[in-house]
């Protein structure tokens, strides 16, 4: 009789929104089943106050946190000098503000300790001032972006995908979940997957089939970014063990 398989690691993950929650809702449903097994969220995180990703947490009893950049640029712009400045100083106030409030929610994001974070739809682009303390604490995030890889990258991907394909330059698009960097939609693919263009498409037909592609993915790319982790931390264990072996001489 073959020995039953190991159960996997307990993942704890933190996902990050700015909307509905469709693809968190995937990830939530997930946890629940084999897809993701032993795998929890700790904490959702929204920058939009009104985004109902909140509420499928709160109803999945998953603790939230609403962290606003907005606030952070009133601050630090009511903290400047109110005389008649260039509008390149309201410029530099907003990039301390970025700043402050990407290393603010790199300490939010470390105090619960996960060993994922999950871009779900999450409108915001980092600074160093996030990323920098999560490699710091061997703690990779992963993004989902509806095109594939090194098109289209950035905001509207799916509308600039459709105007591409009405003008004849292209005949398929696609989603992926790939490592987050510092560079827009460019870290490395984990998987991938094309979605045809049909005649007759409109952009929110398109966005549609794109959407159930997005569902299914970010819980398979999860899933793969986890069981990457885990194996590169047994690796990492080896050969510490390795390493602090007392050597015996012959």
């Amino acid at each position: 009789m073959a020995s039953p398989l190991p159960e996997p690691p307990l993942s704890r993950l933190t996902v990050l929104i700015s909307g509905s929650g469709t693809n968190l809702q995937a990830i939530i449903n997930a946890c629940s089943s084999q897809l993701l097994p032993n795998t929890s969220i700790v904490r959702v995180v929204s920058n939009r106050k009104t985004a109902y990703g909140l509420k499928r947490a709160e109803n999945a009893g998953i603790p939230t946190t609403y962290h606003n950049l907005l606030e952070y640029k009133k601050r630090f712009r009511e903290a400047q000098d109110t005389a008649p400045r260039p509008v390149d100083a309201v410029d530099e106030a907003d990039t301390v503000a970025r700043n402050a409030y990407d290393a603010d929610l790199a300490t939010l994001v470390l105090a619960d300790k996960p060993d994922l974070v999950v871009c779900a739809g999450w409108m915001h682009i980092f600074t160093n001032s996030f990323l920098a303390p999560l490699v710091s604490a061997n703690l990779p995030a992963i993004n989902i972006h509806p095109a594939l890889p090194k098109e289209f990258d950035g905001a509207n991907a799916i509308a600039r995908a459709y105007a591409a394909f009405q003008e004849g330059r292209i005949k398929r698009t696609g989603a992926m979940i790939h490592y987050v960097v510092r560079d827009v939609d460019r870290g490395e693919p984990i998987v991938v997957q094309e979605v045809e263009m049909k005649e007759g498409d409109t952009v929110e037909s398109l966005e549609e089939r794109i959407h159930v592609v997005e569902h299914e993915l970010i819980v398979k790319g999860t899933g793969m970014a986890l069981a990457r982790l885990w194996e590169k931390r047994d690796v990492d264990k080896e050969k510490d063990e390795e390493a602090n072996r007392p050597t015996t001489s012959l």
